[in-house]
């Protein structure tokens, strides 16, 4: 993942969220997808086809974000079918969007499209 899930700025930082969250490390990517079967699934690229927005999300849908340094790997990439592979509007010169906000970004747009269920 790049980062270690008992590191202490990272429990900080999820005090107020911890009680929305469950989270499980699958020992490798087919074990994750073993586990998700049933759901569709979406990788985030710079090079996806098609726009984050234009996506109708399902209660279930699984994203998948790759390290901000260089994205999901070509490989695991190729396993998704060019409609699910999804993108971030960019401007020409700019290369990418920080991962904590490439994830806010498109988690946000879902929700909006669920009407912010659960908000007050």
């Amino acid at each position: 993942m790049g980062f270690d899930l008992s590191d202490k700025h990272l429990a900080r930082a999820g005090l107020d969220y911890h009680d929305l969250t469950c989270v499980t490390v699958h020992p490798d990517w087919e074990r994750c997808q073993a586990a998700l079967q049933g759901r569709r699934f979406f990788a985030l690229s710079t090079r996806g086809a098609r726009r984050h927005d234009s996506v109708d999300y399902r209660e279930g849908d699984v994203l998948v974000f790759g390290p901000e340094s260089r994205g999901l790997p070509a490989a695991l990439l190729e396993q998704f079918e060019p409609d699910t592979r999804i993108r971030i509007p960019m401007r020409p010169t700019n290369r990418s969007v920080n991962l904590s906000n490439a994830v806010a970004v498109v988690v946000y747009e879902a929700w909006r499209q669920h009407g912010f269920a659960g908000a007050v």
